[in-house]
């Protein structure tokens, strides 16, 4: 399908690349600084003030981003226990991709 995974969070560089060598992802961690990508793209989750620990922090969920750079899809979810069916998400994507 040409599509490539990426994971992104607000947190530090060290933590990030701890995180990635311990868990041996086969992906790149990507870190959004001051959630400029977060707040853009409408996904914060507002329970949190500016100062909080967690402000910034996103629902969680997938974006699909064309190789432009535009959004096709969202899939961010409030909570964290809830995911899109992968079976839905992946015809989905096939349809915005074609």
């Amino acid at each position: 399908m040409g599509v490539n995974v990426a994971g992104m969070t607000y947190d530090g560089l060290d933590i990030l690349n701890a995180f990635h060598s311990e868990q041996n992802l086969g992906y790149p961690l990507l870190r959004d600084e001051n959630a400029v990508h977060v707040n853009a793209w409408g996904v914060r989750n507002e329970d949190y003030e500016e100062g909080h620990q967690a402000y910034g922090i996103p629902h969680p969920g997938i974006l699909l981003i064309s190789a432009d750079g535009r959004l096709i899809a969202k899939y961010a979810i409030a909570g964290y226990r809830r995911r899109p069916p992968f079976d839905a998400l992946l015809e989905d994507v096939k349809n915005k991709l074609n």
